[in-house]
C-alpha cells in the first residue's frame, strides 16, 4: 500500500517499499494498533501468479515479497498504522493509496474459515490538534479471501485544509483473529543524486569539493502540455499571448479532418491547416495531427457514405497518401482512426482489417510519427462501450493485425473528475506499455472555482503518472470552445480562476534546489521532469553544466566530472 503525492514524482509518505533487508528494522514507522496487536515482517518465497508483474509506465514493477504482517488483533479496528511527515499532506492535493493486502488465519483460533473472505480497509486519520477530535478519511477498500492470496488495493483521497494534528495511514478492517498483511509502498517522484568527481585528479580531488555550494535551477519542464487551435481563434491577440506563454503544442481542432480538406469528393482544401501549421512554426510550437479518419457515423461525410467498397476502399488510400505525403515529418503523432471504441463505419463497410490497415499504412508513409488510438470516455467510468478494458483488447487486436500503434489518446471530456477514476484507468491503460497522452481536455463546470479544482484534479494524476507524457486541452477561452463552462481565459482575454490555476500548476513543476556537496561528492534534491542548470562554486571558481530528468519511479543518479 502506498500513498502518493501527486505533485511529486516518489515522495514516500509511508515506508516499506520493499528496498530494506526483511528484519525488524523493516518495522520503522509502522506502529499495532490495538494492546494485543504484534507486527513482523516475512517474505513471500512464491508471490501467486496475480501478482507478478506490473508494468507501470513502460516498466516491470515487480513485487518484492517483503511484508508486514499484522498478528493477534482482538477487532475490526485494529491492526497497523504508519504516520505520515509533519507539512507532507498539502490541502486540495489528491493523493493515492495503492498496494497489495492479504489477510491470514493463524493457527489454533479467529473466527474465520478458509472460504471465507473479509474486507480490509485503509484510512487516513487526523487528529484535530487540540480539540481532541479525529477525523476518519476513507482511503480505500478491498475484498480479500482467506484463501485467496494477495490482491490489489487502491483509493485516493484529498484534505481540505491543513492538518492541525497528527496523521497516520491505518490498515484494518477483517475481523478479530485474522491477521493483515501489507506489502510494497512504491513512489512516484524520485531522488536525483548528482555526484561530483575529480575526473582524471581522482580520489584527492573530490575530496576536495566536499562542501562546495551547490545551486540547481529547472530551465523548463519537458512535460508537455498544448491545446486546439483554428483558424479563427489565432487572430484573437488575447487567446494568442495566453497560447504562446502557457502551452507547449497544440492541436487543429477541425482543419486537418477529412470532412474538412475534402468536403466534396476531389475537391481539396488544405489551405486552413497550411496556415495553422505556419502559425505553429513561427512560435515553435509542434502540432499533433488529429485526424486522418473518424470511425463514427455522423462524422463521415455523405459522399463517403454513397461509394461501394472498392471505391472507398480506393478513397481511403487516397486520403492516406495525400495527407501523408503533403505533411510527412510534420505532425509528429498522428490520431489514425478516432473513436474507434464508438463507431466501425470503415470496419463494417471494409471489414475488420480496414483500422489496422490504415495504421500499417500511415507508418510506410510517414515512418517517423506516433500513432495513436483516440477515444472518449475513458477514464470517467461511466460508459460501458468505453471502459479501459476494451480499449485494450482493441489496441491488442490492431497490433495482431500489424498496426504499429504507438500511443492512447484519452480525451478527457469530463465533468466532475475523480482522481482515484482516473489513476484507475491510467494504469490499466499502461500495462499496454504505451505512452498515454490526454488529448482534448477540458472540464464543464458553471463555478469557476469549482472548474479550477476540478481542473487541478485531472492535472495532477496525469502529472504524476509515469505512463502520461503529455496533455493536450480542448481550447480554453470563454465563447471559442466546443464545450460551455469550461473556459480558463474570459472573452476579453481576463485570465479567470481556473486559467490561473493552470499557470499557478505549471510554475508549481519547476525545482530550485541549493545546498551542498557531500563527503562521497553527492548533492541529492527531489526533481520534477525537466531541463536542469546546475552551478557549483569552490574556491577555484564556478562550474555550469545542464542535465535531464525523466519521469521514473527510481533513484536518478547523475555523474558530473569537474
Amino acid at each position: 500500500m502506498a500513498c502518493t503525492q501527486e505533485v511529486a514524482f516518489g515522495v514516500n509518505l509511508i515506508g516499506n517499499d520493499g528496498a530494506a533487508p526483511v528484519d525488524e528494522a523493516s518495522l520503522t514507522g509502522w506502529a499495532p494498533v490495538g494492546s494485543r496487536t504484534t507486527l513482523s515482517t516475512h517474505v513471500e518465497q512464491d508471490p501467486p501468479a496475480a501478482m507478478l508483474p506490473a508494468v507501470d509506465g513502460g516498466r516491470e514493477h515487480r513485487p518484492s515479497g517483503r511484508y508486514v504482517l499484522a498478528a493477534r488483533r482482538d477487532g475490526e479496528e485494529h491492526g497497523l498504522r504508519h504516520a505520515v511527515p509533519v507539512g507532507a499532506l498539502v490541502p486540495r492535493v489528491t493523493y493515492r493509496v495503492a498496494g497489495w493486502v492479504a489477510v491470514h488465519v493463524q493457527g489454533g483460533g479467529g473466527e474465520s474459515s478458509s472460504e471465507e473472505s473479509h474486507v480490509v480497509r485503509v484510512n487516513l486519520h487526523v487528529d484535530g490538534g487540540g480539540d481532541g477530535e479525529c477525523r476518519v478519511i476513507d482511503c480505500g477498500a478491498v475484498c480479500a479471501g482467506v484463501a485467496g492470496g494477495w490482491v490489489e488495493i487502491k483509493g485516493a483521497f484529498r484534505l481540505k485544509e491543513t492538518p492541525r494534528g497528527a496523521t497516520a495511514v491505518h490498515v484494518h478492517g477483517a475481523p478479530a483473529g485474522v491477521g493483515v498483511k501489507v506489502m510494497d509502498l512504491r513512489v512516484r517522484k524520485r531522488d536525483v543524486v548528482l555526484k561530483f568527481s575529480g575526473g582524471a585528479a581522482g580520489l584527492e580531488a573530490t575530496a576536495s569539493i566536499s562542501g562546495a555550494s551547490v545551486r540547481v535551477v529547472q530551465m523548463d519542464n519537458v512535460f508537455p502540455l498544448g491545446t486546439c487551435i483554428n483558424s479563427s481563434v489565432i487572430q484573437d491577440p488575447n487567446f494568442v499571448d495566453f497560447f504562446t506563454n502557457n502551452f507547449d503544442w497544440a492541436v487543429f481542432e477541425n482543419e486537418l479532418k477529412w470532412y474538412w480538406t475534402e468536403a466534396q469528393r476531389g475537391q481539396l482544401n488544405y489551405r486552413d491547416a497550411d496556415a495553422l501549421l505556419d502559425f505553429c512554426d513561427r512560435h515553435g510550437k509542434p502540432a499533433r495531427g488529429h485526424c486522418i479518419f473518424w470511425a463514427v457515423d455522423g462524422s463521415v461525410q455523405q459522399w463517403i457514405k454513397d461509394l461501394g467498397r472498392d471505391d472507398l476502399a480506393s478513397a481511403v488510400h487516397g486520403r492516406l497518401s495525400g495527407l501523408l505525403s503533403r505533411y510527412a515529418g510534420r505532425f509528429p503523432h498522428y490520431d489514425v482512426n478516432n473513436e474507434m471504441l464508438h463507431g466501425r463505419f470503415y470496419r463494417d463497410r471494409l471489414g475488420d482489417d480496414a483500422a489496422a490497415l490504415m495504421f500499417r499504412e500511415a507508418a510506410r508513409l510517414d515512418p517517423g510519427a506516433q500513432l495513436f488510438v483516440n477515444d472518449y470516455n475513458v477514464e470517467c467510468a461511466n460508459d460501458p462501450n468505453a471502459t479501459p478494458e476494451k480499449y485494450m483488447e482493441l489496441i491488442d487486436a490492431l497490433r495482431r493485425g500489424g498496426a504499429a500503434v504507438g500511443g492512447v489518446g484519452i480525451q478527457g471530456h469530463v465533468s466532475n473528475p475523480s482522481g482515484e477514476v482516473i489513476c484507475d484507468a491510467l494504469d490499466k491503460l499502461a500495462t499496454t506499455g504505451l505512452p498515454i497522452w490526454i488529448t482534448e481536455l477540458d472540464v464543464s463546470e458553471p463555478d469557476v472555482s469549482l472548474r479550477a479544482d476540478d481542473l487541478e484534479v485531472v492535472l495532477r494524476e496525469a502529472y504524476a503518472h509515469p505512463a502520461v507524457a503529455g496533455v493536450v486541452l480542448w481550447g480554453f477561452m470563454q465563447g471559442r470552445m466546443w464545450r460551455q463552462d469550461a473556459s480558463l481565459v474570459d472573452a476579453d482575454g481576463t485570465v479567470n480562476e481556473a486559467g490561473q490555476r493552470l499557470v499557478n500548476l505549471r510554475r508549481e513543476w519547476t525545482s530550485d534546489a541549493r545546498g551542498t556537496i557531500d563527503g562521497d561528492g553527492n548533492f541529492r534534491f527531489r526533481g520534477y521532469h525537466g531541463t536542469y542548470v546546475v552551478q557549483v562554486t569552490m574556491a577555484t571558481g564556478k562550474m555550469l553544466k545542464t542535465f535531464t530528468v525523466d519521469k521514473g519511479d527510481t533513484s536518478l543518479v547523475l555523474d558530473m566530472e569537474i
